[in-house]
């Protein structure tokens, strides 16, 4: 969504699983803001105007009208969700909701996006390519501590949908691009499902063309 004098604007890559998170959540709040596209892959978020607002260099990031910014897809998630029900009023459902996000930075994405990364936006001689093993082992693991959980419980956000869902959601739904079979965890697929029923549901775009024709090489392989 854009809007002339949004009290919001996200800078953000559309087919980056962080970047869409923030994108999910504003949609699903019917928030109004202004989406910039920066392509963090050609350097634009090392301008000097950019490393201004974020010394970090990586997207998303949101800036108020106000000029304030915030950096980090989890962060603004819980930003975002504050006083919804998007965020548990539990404190005790808060912060298992919080676990689970800390697992998607730290056990989750590092893996299972890296490898769809390397799949997708790298050349097919990369020396990088020589990850995918470790990556796609590790990733997993991740998947299987996920299906876990959710042959228990039908949310990571506590007794409802909610900002750690979303932030699983995002790499695990492309997880496939990573060379990963979703099709081996029943209870994470009927959760996927789950979140795409979810009220003002928005799907990530697809790559860009160069993305999409390795990808399909990298599966035929």
């Amino acid at each position: 969504m854009s809007a002339a004098r949004a009290p919001l604007t996200v800078y953000g890559k559309s087919t980056s699983g962080n970047c869409y998170k923030v994108r999910l959540l504003l949609e699903q709040l019917g928030s109004r803001y202004a989406w910039e596209e920066v392509d963090s892959s050609t350097g634009e978020t090392r301008t000097p105007e950019y490393l201004a607002k974020n010394p970090n260099g990586k997207v998303p990031m949101v800036e108020r009208d106000d000029g304030r910014v915030l950096v980090e897809s989890n962060a603004i998630l819980f930003w975002l969700a504050e006083g919804t029900p998007f965020l548990p009023a539990d404190a005790w459902q808060r912060a298992q909701m919080l676990s689970w996000m800390f697992f998607e930075q730290y056990s989750h994405e590092p893996y299972i996006a890296v490898a769809r990364f390397i799949r997708g936006w790298t050349p097919a001689d990369s020396p990088r390519r020589a990850e995918l093993p470790r990556l796609q082992a590790r990733g997993e693991v991740a998947l299987a501590v996920m299906e876990g959980h959710l042959r228990q419980h039908a949310w990571f956000s506590g007794g409802a949908y909610g900002i750690a869902d979303i932030a699983l959601f995002a790499y695990t739904d492309c997880a496939a691009d990573g060379g990963f079979d979703l099709s081996r965890w029943p209870a994470l697929s009927d959760w996927l499902q789950r979140v795409r029923a979810t009220p003002g549901f928005v799907a990530m775009p697809e790559p860009e063309a160069a993305a999409r024709e390795r990808l399909a090489v990298a599966d035929r392989a």
